[in-house]
């Protein structure tokens, strides 16, 4: 559906540092740079992080999230150890499983230097 999700940075190294940890525990490689601008890319998309360039403050969504699949729950682990050892801040339960409806996840909550708020989760097998 999405060709690719950029998210606003007021201090683009502060937030290139935090998402090249917190990506970096799900496989993906360092941001790539270009100009004002890093890109992250997988096979399914790529998701990337800017400067605004109308020069304006970034500012976060409030009521918007951002979601990374994981393949196991120790990635979701490490992706939130990443991010909290990196610049983040938890938010919302610690990392776990959730149940709702006949959907089952284990997933976890972080906030970005920015206040952007991300999540990873692995769906376990049936």
């Amino acid at each position: 559906m999405f060709s690719h999700v950029m998210l606003g940075t007021n201090d683009l190294e502060v937030s290139k540092k935090f998402y090249d940890a917190v990506l970096g525990t799900l496989g993906i490689g360092p941001g790539v740079a270009n100009k004002n601008r890093y890109f992250y890319r997988s096979p399914t998309g790529s998701f990337a992080i800017t400067t605004p360039i109308n020069g304006a403050p970034a500012t976060h969504g409030n009521g918007s999230t951002i979601g990374f699949a994981a393949a196991s729950a120790a990635q979701v682990d490490a992706f939130h150890a990443a991010g909290v050892a990196n610049g983040g801040t938890t938010c919302e339960d610690p990392p776990g499983f959730r149940e709702g409806g006949a959907v089952k996840l284990y997933l976890a909550y972080l906030r970005d230097p920015d206040g952007n708020k991300i999540r990873a989760s692995h769906r376990p097998a049936k």
